[in-house]
């Protein structure tokens, strides 16, 4: 198996930047993240500050691992471990020939994209941070006023909980009308769909393949359960409790370094889960999560 270190290199106004392999490759003109072939006895971070410098003239500052994609092509199979990069010090050349472009993705995208690529856009969509309701303790015309309010700032993904809140009805109403007018997603914890649907990590080990919906995901607790989440396809997960939380009082904790065991090498994105707040974000990427998913670190 091939292995490459493939960098997505992201400004601060969201465009990232995407490289045309040159005449001469194989996949000629096709579009891809920029990186290359891990050496041996290389580690993808250490080829990934090795390529970018060759092919683009950059030196990687800050860097996070993030998804691991397995593509098989007719040539060969490749393995592409992805990362997040946020600072660089030098301005990207085509040190190599190649066109390349700042992409967004709200804008049409580059084509022909590299197969083992274009599924990595549909990751890349989801915002760092997931924000779980809470109404059962803030109340729910609170929690709707906070929902408001933070969707207004910027929020876009929310998860609809509160399974035991006789006024779920509404609040799934509002919230998702709320997301309409704003352009967020909602996911609702057991059904029903709205944007998509969120299982419990029960739920998940019943099912034996994705369910239909724009998003399904779900909350996970072991690698057995990320395993099966991954093999049936889902679109993203949360990992947890990584610290102390009211919601699973007494549950084993994972701490960063069991997030970062169990996340590793994952094929689709993993929030952190478990008694964090936004201040935690750097801590949570540098172990290999997405982002964040929070219920009372998102209303606080």
């Amino acid at each position: 198996m091939l292995e490459v270190a493939a960098a997505v290199i992201e400004r601060a106004d969201g465009a990232f930047l995407l490289a045309q392999r040159p005449a001469g490759k194989v996949y000629a003109g096709w579009w891809e993240f920029p990186g290359g072939k891990l050496h041996a006895g290389e580690s993808a971070a250490e080829a990934l500050g090795r390529e970018l410098h060759e092919e683009l003239g950059i030196d990687v500052g800050r860097a996070y691992p993030w998804i691991t994609r397995v593509h098989v092509y007719e040539h060969a199979t490749v393995m592409l471990h992805f990362f997040r990069i946020v600072e660089w010090s030098g301005e990207p050349k085509s040190r190599e020939g190649q066109a390349f472009v700042w992409q967004r993705l709200d804008a049409p995208i580059a084509e022909p994209m590299l197969p083992a690529n274009g599924p990595v856009l549909a990751s890349l969509a989801l915002p760092l941070e997931y924000a779980i309701t809470d109404a059962q303790n803030l109340g729910t015309a609170e929690q709707l006023a906070r929902v408001e309010a933070r969707m207004k700032g910027g929020l876009r993904l929310i998860q609809v909980r509160d399974k035991d809140n006789w006024e779920r009805a509404r609040l799934i109403y509002v919230v998702t009308s709320m997301a309409r007018q704003y352009g967020a997603k909602v996911l609702v914890n057991g059904g029903p769909a709205v944007d998509g649907i969120h299982f419990t990590a029960e739920q998940l080990m019943t099912l034996r393949a994705r369910p239909k919906g724009e998003l399904v995901a779900a909350s996970c607790h072991t690698g057995q359960e990320l395993g099966h989440a991954m093999a049936i396809g889902l679109d993203f997960v949360v990992l947890g409790p990584v610290k102390a939380t009211p919601s699973h009082r007494g549950a084993p904790l994972l701490g960063w370094d069991g997030f970062r065991r169990i996340a590793e090498g994952a094929s689709i994105p993993v929030y952190a889960i478990g008694g964090l707040r936004p201040v935690d974000l750097n801590d949570a990427r540098r172990a290999g999560a997405h982002g964040l998913a929070m219920i009372s670190g998102s209303w606080s």
